[in-house]
C-alpha cells in the first residue's frame, strides 16, 4: 500500500464520515474507482486500516468538541451520583450513551453477516440514492428543537438509526441527521448529536481492533501509510465538522442529497455500461 493511498483514503474518510454522504461507501468506491488491490488482498488488513482512519476522525471529534465531552463527562458523573439528569449537558451525556448501545448490539451480533453480504459497489449506489432521499424528506420537517429541546428517548431513536450505518452506503450521519430532523430537531443540533455520537463507538471499536492487531500482527510495510492515513482523516474530518455546522445554520442538506444521488446514479451506469464490475 503506498503512502498516496492512504493519504487519498485518509482525506476521503475525514471528510465522508461527518458529511452525510458515507465514509464506509466511499471507502469502498474509491479503490473499487482507482483499482486499488492491495486492501482486497489483505483483507484483516483492510478491517484494521478503516479503523485506523476511524482513529483519525476520532481525534477529530474530540479536539473540535473537546470542551463538551469534558462537560458531557462530567454530567455523566454528576448524575450517577445524584440519580437525577437536570441539565443540558447531563442530558446529552445520556442521550449519547443511550444512542451508543443499538449499534453495539447489531455490530456485534451481525458483524461476520455484515461483512459477507454488505458492502458491494451495486448496493452502496442504491443505499445512496435511497438514504440520500431519506434526508430530503427529513431535512424538509420543520425545526422545533434544540440541545435544550433534547429528550431522553431521543437517544434511543437516533440510536437505532445508527445501527443501520452499518451497511456501506446508509451514512452514519446522514442517516443519524435524517432520524434527528424527523424529531424536528433543528439541523445543527441533529449534526452535533450525530458527531457526538461517533466519540464512544470509534474509542471501543478502536481498542477491540487494537488487541486484534497486536495477537496477528501487520502487514509489512503498512505503519508508514496507516500512519499517513490517520494524520489526513484527522484533519480533513476537523475541517468537515467545522464546515459543515457552518454550513447548516444558514442552509439545507440538500447539496449532500445531490452529490449523493450523482454518485449513486453515476456508480450504476458505471456498471450497466459495463466499464467496472457490480462486485469489488
Amino acid at each position: 500500500m503506498s503512502e498516496w493511498e492512504a493519504l487519498l483514503l485518509g482525506i476521503v474518510q475525514g471528510l465522508t464520515e461527518f458529511l452525510p454522504i458515507s465514509s464506509s461507501g466511499h471507502l469502498i468506491l474509491v479503490p473499487w474507482v482507482q483499482d486499488y488491490t492491495f486492501l482486497k488482498e489483505h483483507e484483516s488488513f483492510n478491517k484494521t486500516f478503516d479503523v485506523a482512519l476511524h482513529v483519525g476522525t476520532l481525534f477529530a471529534v474530540v479536539s473540535y468538541f473537546w470542551r463538551d465531552l469534558l462537560r458531557m463527562a462530567a454530567g455523566f458523573l454528576r448524575t450517577l451520583r445524584t440519580r437525577a439528569i437536570e441539565t443540558t449537558d447531563e442530558r446529552l451525556a445520556w442521550v449519547i450513551a443511550i444512542g451508543t448501545i443499538p449499534a453495539v448490539i447489531v455490530g456485534g451480533l451481525g458483524e461476520d453477516w455484515i461483512d459477507e453480504n454488505l458492502g458491494e459497489p451495486w448496493m452502496i449506489a442504491i443505499l445512496l440514492i435511497v438514504f440520500g432521499l431519506v434526508l430530503w424528506h427529513a431535512d424538509h420537517r420543520p425545526q422545533r428543537r434544540n440541545m435544550t429541546g433534547l429528550r431522553l428517548r431521543d437517544g434511543l431513536y437516533v440510536g437505532i438509526a445508527q445501527s443501520l450505518a452499518l451497511a456501506p452506503g446508509v451514512s452514519r450521519s446522514g442517516v443519524t441527521i435524517s432520524m434527528g430532523r424527523y424529531l424536528h430537531l433543528d439541523r445543527d443540533t441533529a449534526a452535533r448529536v450525530s458527531f457526538l455520537l461517533l466519540a464512544p463507538i470509534t474509542a471501543g471499536a478502536a481498542i477491540f481492533k487494537g488487541f486484534e492487531t497486536i495477537q496477528e500482527g501487520l502487514p509489512d510495510g503498512v505503519v508508514g501509510p496507516m500512519i499517513v492515513g490517520m494524520i489526513a482523516a484527522a484533519i480533513s474530518g476537523y475541517a468537515a465538522i467545522a464546515g459543515l455546522l457552518a454550513l447548516v445554520r444558514r442552509h439545507s442538506y440538500d447539496p449532500f442529497v445531490v452529490y449523493r444521488l450523482m454518485v449513486g446514479f453515476g456508480a450504476l451506469l458505471l456498471i450497466a455500461t459495463g466499464v467496472l464490475p457490480a462486485t469489488f
